[in-house]
């Protein structure tokens, strides 16, 4: 049976030139690889020992580039290896088959989301209203599914997003801070129903997963083994559980040892 990887991208195994965390001298850094452009500029990166990581784990398992990011955010990434059958993208809101959004899945969210939440007009009113305009940025809605803040972090105040944590938890809403973002998302909208479903197509007895964010949590519990690395939401939480390994390892070369360690899991299983 296949081992399925699904695992966050965004400062987990890519990243962006702040979320490197070279501490290493010049001489001694790792070579990067450029994995998205957006507007003629390189945004985000992984080291070239990583790439190669990551083309082997693609010939060895069925793996799924388990995302927040919006499917055109997503597609504008070139990740190394053979091109994934499956993404999961909108935080489980778009499950990518060959590069095409699944439509009745889409459906069954959308219908979830109906029941189960209060509306997102609702809650990004509420972001209008009570988030400061001498630290907001900008007000964003991602696929007509959620909604997220892009803020002066060292302005925003660590009360105000309690606050907001405590008035979404009220109405079946979760809050997530990842770097200058702030996401408001629906609790039913969730990576691990995604991957749950890919694990069914495929047939897949083993999951494994990574990831560094509170978004990342249901994922990491869903699956049979996971990894978070030494930085993000989870890691200044302590967060963890008997099938999580915490890893050490910061920035990009915490995304080169999450893929070792899904590689050495995936040839472990088949040996």
């Amino acid at each position: 049976m296949p081992v399925l990887v699904a695992s966050d991208l965004d400062r987990t195994l890519i990243y962006s030139p702040a979320a490197l965390a070279l501490t290493m001298p010049d001489a001694r850094a790792p070579r990067l690889l450029c994995v998205e452009v957006h507007e003629s500029r390189p945004l985000s990166f992984m080291t070239e020992t990583a790439a190669a990581l990551l083309t082997d784990l693609g010939d060895a398992a069925v793996f799924v580039p388990t995302t927040t990011r919006t499917r055109k955010q997503y597609l504008r990434i070139n990740l190394p290896g053979p091109a994934p059958k499956y993404a999961i993208c909108a935080n489980g809101g778009h499950l990518m088959v060959d590069g095409v959004s699944d439509l009745d899945w889409h459906a069954r969210v959308t219908a979830r989301l109906a029941d189960e939440c209060a509306p997102l007009d609702e809650v990004r009113e509420h972001l209008l209203v009570s988030a400061d305009p001498l630290w907001v940025r900008k007000h964003r809605v991602a696929e007509d599914l959620f909604a997220y803040l892009v803020v002066e972090r060292e302005l925003l105040p660590e009360e105000w997003v309690k606050d907001l944590a405590v008035w979404a938890e009220n109405r079946g809403w979760t809050v997530s801070l990842q770097g200058r973002k702030i996401y408001a998302v629906p609790k039913p909208l969730t990576k691990s129903a995604a991957m749950r479903e890919v694990a069914r197509r495929t047939g897949a007895e083993l999951t494994l997963a990574a990831g560094d964010s509170l978004l990342d949590a249901d994922l990491l519990l869903a699956a049979d083994r996971g990894w978070r690395p030494g930085h993000g939401e989870l890691a200044e939480a302590a967060w963890t559980a008997p099938q999580i390994a915490a890893l050490p390892e910061r920035g990009v070369l915490a995304g080169e040892r999450i893929l070792r360690e899904f590689l050495r899991a995936t040839r472990g299983a088949e040996s």
